[in-house]
């Protein structure tokens, strides 16, 4: 335990090594606590009182107990945060309710194991020492949150940077994206513990590192980093509005399609087109007459439909694959976009062939979709303006996405939260398409099969959004931009260059130290 000079301490200070037990019970608490910051609660500014405690506990204790109290403040917050998995797994796949339990509890606990990582690296480097603790510990947690989001394919859910979209830290996106959005809230959290246990000039540069993120943030709102490409463009987005366990209704498949063609006919003026992901529950060779049919609508015509479904391609395989792509029809070609990062144990399962027929054997899903490959065209909508494409949770992967811009004037996303029924998940997902649309100052549309469909204009404000579960077409003017953000430029390479320019000689001071 690192030693702590004071006579007259409060005893709850004391809670990490008096009482390690229960001090985890409360990092727990506090970590559940933290899913009300971000989507649908949006209480942004309780996450930094929520962080206090635990660097509180990374400054006094040792490496070994930083980490144990960081996992179980982790573990707290994947629970309460995607919880939602269970649904998706259970109500909806169909699984038995253990199978979906222990995937839920499996999932919280590796990201928890990630956070632990992140609170032994900030006892282990800060040593205790406070000024140490401002730098290090920011860095420490932005390297395991960036780690988190791309090893075993990667899950970046609850980045802390997320929750501040509607904050000044928000401002910070456009240079750094949402870690550097992240390193900038933990920061100035820090420089609170940090002002509040030293004195002096230490405590003047603390307090002054507590503001200035803040205040920067809020000036960095201001200016514009693109600027309007031609004309705004008019498009809608479609949603047919039926739950996952309806969808694949064959008795479904006709409604559906006779809605998709009759809300585009009802816009005629609209130049872009978007219906969600898998919007028809079908092969894309299986419908063909009916593709076909939609593109005779649009003849003539400046119009364009962007939509997702299930396409089979013999290109590389005599057997067939399977991609899940989006399609753009137009009075043009036909172009497609195969989505690339695909989702484990949903579109793909990374196991032995005898559990994949043990999967066969209990009605679970068990066969492989194709990824796409890592670079693709961009989709170019018959008006001519160019798009990014995300599928899904791609849109988590920001990182990903940058090879479209500057190329690309707005970015399209078309996904299914159907799968997570009426949770906070899609509520999460929409407030992380905001922030990839203010990352790269670009409009996003996007259409959803249930919800949450939105436009988002080029600074993550949303524009419009339709109601959940029901049959919506909503229409809007959206500007396309040219030129690029810091972000788009650099990606993620400055922030994480920063973090390991701060933590490997902080490491290696404290290996010189101990070898003394």
């Amino acid at each position: 335990v690192h030693t702590i000079v004071a006579k007259d301490i409060h005893p709850i200070l004391l809670l990490p090594a008096d009482h390690p037990r229960l001090s985890r019970l409360v990092a727990f608490i506090l970590g559940s606590a933290m899913s009300l910051g971000f989507a649908p609660f949006g209480w942004s500014l309780l996450l930094p009182l929520l962080l206090l405690p635990l660097l509180y506990v990374c400054k006094m204790v040792s490496p070994r107990d930083a980490g144990g109290h960081a996992f179980w403040f982790g573990l707290g917050m994947f629970l309460t945060g995607t919880y939602w998995i269970y649904i998706s797994v259970h109500v909806f796949g169909d699984a038995a309710p253990w199978i979906a339990f222990l995937l839920m509890i499996g999932l919280a606990v590796i990201m928890a194991a990630f956070l632990w990582i992140a609170g032994w690296l900030i006892s282990r480097l800060s040593q205790g020492e406070a000024w140490q603790m401002l730098l290090v510990a920011p860095a420490s947690w932005v390297l395991v949150e960036w780690t988190r989001g791309w090893f075993l394919t990667g899950f970046p859910w609850l980045a802390l940077g997320y929750a501040q979209i509607d904050g000044l830290f928000a401002g910070w996106a456009p240079l750094l994206g949402v870690y550097g959005v992240s390193f900038m809230l933990v920061i100035s959290t820090t420089a609170v513990l940090v002002a509040l246990t030293s004195t002096g000039t230490l405590r003047i540069v603390a307090v002054a590192a507590v503001a200035l993120p803040w205040l920067s943030g809020g000036l960095l709102l201001l200016p514009d980093w693109t600027e309007p490409l031609g004309n705004p463009v008019r498009a809608s987005i479609a949603q047919a509005g039926v739950s996952q366990d309806k969808k694949w209704d064959r008795d479904q498949l006709r409604p559906i399609m006779e809605f998709y063609r009759r809300s585009t006919s009802s816009v005629p003026e609209s130049e872009i087109i978007v219906w969600p992901e898998v919007a028809i529950p079908a092969l894309d060779d299986q419908v063909g007459g009916y593709l076909n049919l939609i593109k005779s609508d649009l003849r003539n015509s400046n119009r364009s439909v962007v939509f997702g479904i299930l396409e089979r391609s013999f290109e590389h395989n005599p057997d067939g694959n399977i991609y899940n792509s989006v399609f753009i029809l137009s009075d043009g070609e036909q172009q497609s976009y195969r989505k690339r990062h695909l989702v484990p144990f949903g579109e793909y399962f990374p196991v032995p062939p005898a559990v994949r027929q043990w999967m066969k054997m209990q009605n679970l899903p068990h066969s492989d979709l194709t990824p796409g490959d890592a670079e693709q065209p961009l989709l170019v909508a018959n008006n001519g303006v160019k798009m990014s494409t995300a599928i899904c949770y791609e849109d988590a992967y920001g990182n990903e996405q940058l090879y479209a811009f500057p190329d690309a004037g707005l970015i399209i996303n078309v996904s299914n939260d159907a799968w997570f029924g009426d949770s906070i998940a899609p509520h999460q997902h929409l407030e992380i398409a905001r922030m990839r649309a203010l990352e790269v100052e670009r409009p996003v549309i996007r259409s959803t099969n249930t919800g949450i469909s939105a436009f988002i204009d080029a600074n993550g404000r949303l524009m419009q959004t339709g109601l959940q579960f029901q049959a919506e077409v909503m229409t809007a003017e959206v500007q396309p931009r040219a030129g690029s953000t810091p972000y788009a430029a650099s990606g993620n390479r400055v922030v994480i260059g920063l973090c390991c320019l701060i933590l490997v000689p902080c490491w290696i001071r404290g290996r010189s130290g101990r070898a003394s």
